[in-house]
């Protein structure tokens, strides 16, 4: 008799954080009527704006999400929110944060209408400097060049509005929109202000959909958030079911979803995170009492508010339908969106003269709607000054709690120091000839110097790999475990939901751009360059506009690319990647990334620190497994270590003097030039060739020398004769290899044609031709062409 399985339901095991509902009977807060009308009226005007700009900068745009999000955000910036409308840039105030980066459209015009009701209900709270205020005016650059040349744009000075949010625009600290990215940055922030100012420590509330949660990265982040405790974080998801694509995204009920079979609610409370549904977010009384609730039943885990709304709402247009499209330009469906404002305020906006449609003309049109929000918000005074006192509300609160920096947080400051110079080893970080290191302990050991010296400042993660990459290193001695908001807040290894690189680069990026960590994650150089390149790309863009904004230097962020190279050969292929550079090296802006190559365990830490005296976006040093012999560099003639730090530098240099002249050759990669040093050079010795022989430790560091001193270290004469030997690819050699004869010469990883096999480094190296051998036979060959050139 075959024994029946019994069906049972699955339900989830016990949780640290709680489950709530909020509806239309809750009984928790009840807003005055008074307050709901001011609210109404508020958002009826958003609602028409957001309109507006669609209108005006046609087929641009995300209206449906950012009506759709609008009472959220109200909610939060007039009642639930600590900050200073006056200063966009204080430390201690809370952060709105959209994740949700296509609600730009939403985002600007909100903070359009917040800075115009200050205006008008008192005008003293603004900031002096008008690049930290978003005014009506700075609408007539959404989705526009800073090189638009329309007469109201540079009439007014109005800001380049970017189609997803970037720290150009004030109050924004990161750079959002792309595949969760905006998620993972945004928990990293919450992690900044929560290991800054400890138990005080300000709120950071992220605004996303339900369609920006399928990424994996984002499942990743809620995990890391909820398993470390980041109390702080508040994640508000506008759940209107509906993406570019589907209007069914997440399962409804009984109801399958075309994405995913998980809703909102269910995702956050797997993660421990608390949850509060609300069930109806077009309802500003259930939105108000849903961020009561959160605010005053806070525990030791991060809170989720999930709103049900509706995407596009009373738009005309809604759903996916409305996601990333609009009325067309002047339509009568356009004007019919207008109607309730014109109705509800008794003004009329005029008609577009249609025949010119002119970029002037039409700019013309777009400031006289702008004009006519403003003049609505100047004869409805009550509106302003409601939304002016809620404001200043806010502004006293934040005063009465007093939030101050914990006694012992980190002073990254320490890193930048004068007394830190990368041409100053110190004995932690110091190794004699003989002796045996790793390159990747090399990088852990001055990364736990630095730690040491700025109290904690950098905090560490790895993919599943602390140890075996050495990053856990970087912690030691500063509180022993793994980061816990509650039971371990000291630690400085924080766990990012296991083999999660996509997380990780964010989380690291986004406590980064808080000001007062450096976050430092690691794992294969294989994996990390890839899945972190979309982190790398929008930390640098965020970078580059806040400096443009506030003129500071850059935060960096450290991408370790470990295991790198040809040496991690008994793993394989699969994970002993040649082409992880490539994708990183001269990629990218300059001052966004600095890659760093060393060869020798003494070039860490002055490479390390030269980088972050430049202040690069993101560091992404590549070290590799093996352990690696230290060379007597002076017995051998070699420069010392400490002249990595221009980038590239000359080993050794020919005699000019001396004939015959057999040429240059350009060394890249810790495995073939540890081969070379131990293998070839005493051949080249032998045989009395008169070579000059470079290595790249930084093609980053060297092209920000003076264009006279790069010129003085590798003239171009050299590259137009140049051979190289690299562990790595052929095209990040090809700057400093210019002849079709240097390169026909030169050998890298795949000279073969192929991807390599599997088996120790040295037999991984002996097929492609990089061992001691075959470097020799190549390096002869040439020698053998430059002097028979003469």
């Amino acid at each position: 008799m075959t024994e029946k399985a019994s069906l049972k339901k699955l339900s989830f095991g016990p949780r640290r954080a709680y489950y709530a509902q909020i509806g239309p009977n809750n009984k928790f807060y009840k807003a005055p009527a008074k307050t709901l009308k001011m609210f109404d009226d508020y958002d009826l005007i958003y609602r028409t704006l957001c309109g507006i700009l669609y209108n005006y900068v046609p087929k641009s745009g995300h209206p449906g999400g950012s009506i759709s999000s609008g009472k959220i955000v109200e909610g939060l910036l007039f009642h639930t929110m600590n900050y200073r409308i006056s200063d966009p840039d204080c430390l201690e105030a809370d952060i709105l944060s959209y994740a949700a980066g296509h609600k730009a459209m939403g985002l600007y015009a909100m903070w359009a209408l917040r800075n115009e009701c200050a205006r008008v209900a008192d005008p003293s709270m603004l900031p002096k400097e008008e690049k930290k205020q978003l005014r009506l005016e700075d609408l007539l650059g959404f989705r526009r060049n800073p090189t638009q040349e329309t007469p109201l744009f540079k009439k007014y000075r109005a800001k380049a509005l970017d189609g997803h949010p970037t720290p150009t625009t004030p109050f924004v600290r990161l750079s959002t929109g792309a595949s969760g990215v905006g998620v993972t940055t945004s928990f990293g922030l919450g992690f900044g202000a929560l290991d800054t100012f400890g138990k005080k420590a300000p709120f950071v509330h992220v605004l996303e959909g339900e369609g920006g949660m399928t990424p994996g990265r984002v499942s990743e982040a809620l995990a890391t958030a909820g398993s470390a405790q980041f109390y702080n974080v508040m994640l508000h998801v506008d759940w209107n079911q509906a993406s570019i694509d589907s209007d069914k995204v997440c399962r409804d009920g009984k109801t399958p979803g075309d994405y995913v079979q998980w809703n909102p609610a269910e995702m956050c409370y797997l993660h421990d995170w608390n949850v509060i549904l609300v069930k109806d977010g077009k309802d500003m009384g259930q939105v108000l009492a849903a961020q009561e609730f959160a605010m005053k039943n806070r525990n030791s885990q991060p809170t989720a508010i999930v709103y049900r709304t509706v995407k596009g709402w009373q738009y005309g247009i809604t759903g996916a339908k409305s996601h990333g499209a609009g009325h067309d330009f002047c339509s009568p469906e356009y004007y019919e969106t207008l109607r309730p404002f014109e109705e509800r305020f008794g003004v009329k906006f005029g008609p577009f003269a249609c025949a010119d449609k002119s970029a002037a003309s039409v700019e013309s049109a777009f400031f006289d709607a702008l004009m006519t929000v403003r003049k609505v918000l100047e004869d409805n005074r009550p509106i302003a000054e409601f939304f002016g006192k809620a404001l200043a509300s806010s502004e006293k609160r934040l005063a009465r709690m007093a939030r101050r920096k914990r006694p012992d947080a980190p002073n990254l400051g320490a890193i930048y120091g004068n007394d830190i110079d990368p041409e100053k080893i110190p004995a932690e970080c110091s190794y004699k000839p003989g002796d045996s290191e790793t390159l990747r302990g090399a990088l852990g050991k001055s990364l736990n110097y630095l730690n040491k010296k700025s109290g904690g400042a950098i905090v560490a993660a790895a993919a599943d790999l602390l140890g075996s990459t050495s990053i856990l290193t970087a912690g030691k001695g500063l509180g022993e475990g793994f980061f816990n908001a509650i039971s371990n807040p000291k630690s400085r290894i924080l766990l990012t939901g296991g083999i999660c690189e996509d997380n990780m680069g964010g989380i690291m990026a986004g406590m980064s751009t808080y000001g007062q960590h450096l976050g430092a994650g690691s794992s294969y150089g294989a994996f990390i360059a890839a899945l972190q390149h979309i982190t790398c790309r929008l930390h640098g863009i965020g970078q580059q506009a806040r400096s443009g904004y506030d003129g500071k230097p850059y935060n960096p962020f450290i991408l370790v690319c470990a295991h790198a190279g040809l040496k991690t050969g008994e793993d394989g292929p699969t994970h002993a990647d040649p082409q992880a550079l490539q994708l990183l090296q001269e990629n990218f802006p300059e001052k966004i990334m600095i890659t760093l190559t060393p060869w020798d365990p003494q070039e860490l830490y002055p490479l390390v620190i030269a980088a972050l005296k430049k202040r690069p976006a993101v560091i992404a040093p590549f070290v590799t497994r093996p352990n690696e012999k230290v060379f007597d560099r002076a017995k051998l003639g070699l420069a010392p270590a400490t002249a990595s730090i221009k980038g590239l530098y000359a080993l050794r240099k020919a005699d000019p003097a001396k004939k015959p002249y057999h040429g240059t050759l350009v060394l890249q990669e810790s495995g073939v030039t540890n081969t070379f040093v131990e293998e070839v050079l005493p051949k080249i010795d032998g045989a009395a060739l008169n070579m000059n022989i470079f290595y790249v430790a930084s093609a980053e560091l060297f092209d920000l020398l003076p264009e006279a001193e790069r010129k003085n270290i590798f003239p171009e004469k050299l590259a137009m004769e140049a051979m190289a030997i690299t562990g790595f690819t052929m095209p990040p050699m090809h700057r400093w290899i210019t002849s079709e004869a240097g390169r026909d010469h030169s050998v890298n990883a795949f000279s073969k044609g192929h991807y390599l096999g599997s088996g120790q480094a040295h037999k991984v190296l002996e097929e492609a031709g990089l061992h001691g051998a075959g470097q020799w036979e190549a390096v002869s060959k040439y020698a053998a062409f430059m002097a028979a050139k003469g």
